[in-house]
């Protein structure tokens, strides 16, 4: 990818995967909170004889979600690829290079254990 021999495009290569992080955190926040939207409006009505049903807001928050989780394990190939890409000098000896990638994996791993709670959940 380069012939920069520096450190810091390796760097910049985790600052990018660390921004997508937050991004795919994000999505899922919103998703979550979209999901949950419908649950708080149904709690604001006065007349709530009626059984609460889940509604669009429902499946428009697990898509976020799930937006979210594919986020997540898209910027751990991506951050692969470059890893792949540079040259041994460009990587500063003794550093763990797999921290965010480890991160990445449980956040998608948590991201899928949420879409189906709540859609397990939604089916009770």
């Amino acid at each position: 990818m380069s012939d920069l021999n520096d450190p810091r495009v390796f760097f910049a290569a985790e600052r990018t995967l660390l921004a997508w992080t937050r991004t795919s955190l994000t999505l899922m926040a919103f998703g979550f909170m979209v999901e949950r939207f419908s649950l708080f409006l149904f709690m604001l009505s006065p007349e709530k004889s009626e059984p609460f049903h889940r509604n669009l807001s429902f499946w428009v928050g697990i898509a976020f979600i799930l937006l979210g989780t594919v986020t997540a394990g898209s910027a751990i190939s991506q951050y692969h690829a470059i890893l792949r890409s540079l040259k041994s000098v460009e990587i500063p000896q003794h550093y763990r290079v797999n921290t965010g990638v480890l991160t990445n994996v449980i956040i998608t791993v948590l991201g899928a254990f949420l879409m189906i709670y709540l859609s397990l959940h939604q089916l009770l």
